[in-house]
């Protein structure tokens, strides 16, 4: 989306102002057009310095200096990003919870709908008049809700994880717990409005764990399975077998996708059962509304087939950035050698960029450490990219500071993960 909105230029007016006259950036518009334009001014500048122009005269004499200025211009543009960027994304979540209140609102008006259309020739009955009551209680219950964490995304806010990004675990989890809570909530409206004694038996009944056996342990299997997931995580995280950086703001997609944005099978195939699922107990409920819906054990174990492969998915993910060989970098033409003070060196490995730390404000971040030194990778742009740094060769130059000797040489990624160290001779 950011390539596209470098290439179609920015709606601006010829005063700056932006599109519909805002200029100020506490607006949710004011900072996403903020954002907008800081992305295609660094795209520009991006490709300017990949084609080798913008260069001052100063340091395009030298490759080494040409090469630390145009990654540090390129990592203060980047620092501008990420911070226009982190001021979209909460005034993004900050505008989201009136959304949300409109979405529970509209699902309860075409409730309403839906049950005057069927109510044609068949009559208005209790049981949707006890429907559109509880869909009420339950949209009154997330309005209250969105208030209290409308600075969070609103109803929004309890599938949000601590990396920013949504959580399946958690969308599948609510969705159940929404489900159910809207089920009971029903039969309690139907029971309430009952004046027969055999109705009010009937109701009862069918809130028997022999009736709605499916749907409870498919509930519980699914709630089990957020709060294991973010445990799981968690361990990872500090035992440093999983690499977590923040995202700036939680999209829809993030439910199909891993952090890299690429579409994982564990959470597609765990959000599409679930919701096939959810659907088939919605109509039960439609067809049997003085019961539990009953979903059958067959459907209910192919969900629980489905959460062990998403549970195992996230065991599996990940792993620790790790330094298999380092080796003196060498121009064409250039002789061979050890490696001395001044001389660039080809980290390489596997794990150094982790998923979602693609933007050059994360790659900005990654840090070699040779001995004592740490040395900031630099930023080698080509068009379209980077060339340097990349997730399995990083390309760092061995400063004078290093003193002769052994020396050992890891890499810290953006996420703060420390890999294995490498012994290195540097000779003087």
């Amino acid at each position: 989306m950011a390539v596209q909105e470098a290439r179609r230029g920015m709606s601006v007016d010829a005063d700056g102002a932006h599109t519909g006259g805002c200029t100020c950036g506490d607006c949710p518009h004011g900072a996403r057009e903020g954002h907008r334009r800081a992305v295609a001014a660094f795209l520009r500048r991006r490709d300017e310095f990949a084609a080798g122009h913008g260069l001052p005269q100063a340091v395009a004499h030298s490759a080494s200096a040409s090469r630390q200025w145009v990654s540090a211009e390129l990592t203060q543009r980047a620092d501008t990003i990420a911070e226009r960027g982190r001021a979209e994304g909460e005034a993004w979540l900050a505008g989201l919870w009136t959304r949300t209140v409109c979405v529970a609102w509209g699902a309860v008006v075409v409730l309403l709908l839906a049950q005057a259309l069927t109510a044609i020739g068949a009559g208005w009955s209790n049981a949707r008049t006890a429907g559109l009551l509880a869909a009420a209680v339950v949209a009154g219950t997330l309005t209250t809700a969105s208030w209290f964490h409308r600075r969070r995304g609103g109803v929004l806010a309890p599938v949000i994880g601590e990396d920013n990004r949504m959580s399946t675990s958690r969308t599948v989890a609510a969705s159940w717990v929404l489900f159910v809570a809207y089920a009971v909530l029903l039969l309690a409206g139907r029971l309430a409005a009952a004046s027969d004694p055999a109705e009010r038996d009937a109701l009862i009944a069918g809130l028997d764990l022999a009736r709605g056996v499916g749907v409870v342990t498919v509930l519980a299997v699914v709630c089990g399975i957020a709060v294991l997931v973010r445990r799981v995580v968690g361990l990872r995280i500090l035992g440093q077998r999983l690499q977590k950086v923040s995202a700036h703001r939680p999209r829809a997609a993030d439910l199909l996708t891993d952090d890299a944005g690429r579409g994982a099978f564990a959470d597609i195939q765990y959000v599409v059962i679930s919701a096939v699922a959810l659907l088939f107990a919605a109509v039960r409920l439609g067809r049997r509304p003085d019961q539990l819906p009953d979903l059958p054990w067959g459907l209910a174990v192919v969900v629980l087939i489905s959460a062990a492969t998403y549970l195992a998915g996230k065991y599996a993910e990940g792993g620790r950035p790790v330094i298999l060989s380092v080796v003196r970098s060498r121009e064409p033409g250039d002789l061979d050698g050890p490696i001395r003070p001044g001389d660039d060196i080809e980290i390489r490995g596997s794990g150094f960029v982790p998923p979602g730390a693609q933007g050059a404000d994360r790659l900005a971040r990654l840090v070699v450490r040779i001995g004592v030194v740490d040395v900031h990778v630099p930023l080698v742009p080509v068009p379209g990219g980077f060339r340097n740094p990349t997730d399995s060769v990083l390309t760092v130059p061995v400063p004078a500071e290093v003193e002769p000797g052994p020396v050992e040489v890891q890499v810290v990624t953006a996420a703060g993960v420390g890999t294995n160290r490498y012994p290195v001779e540097v000779v003087d």
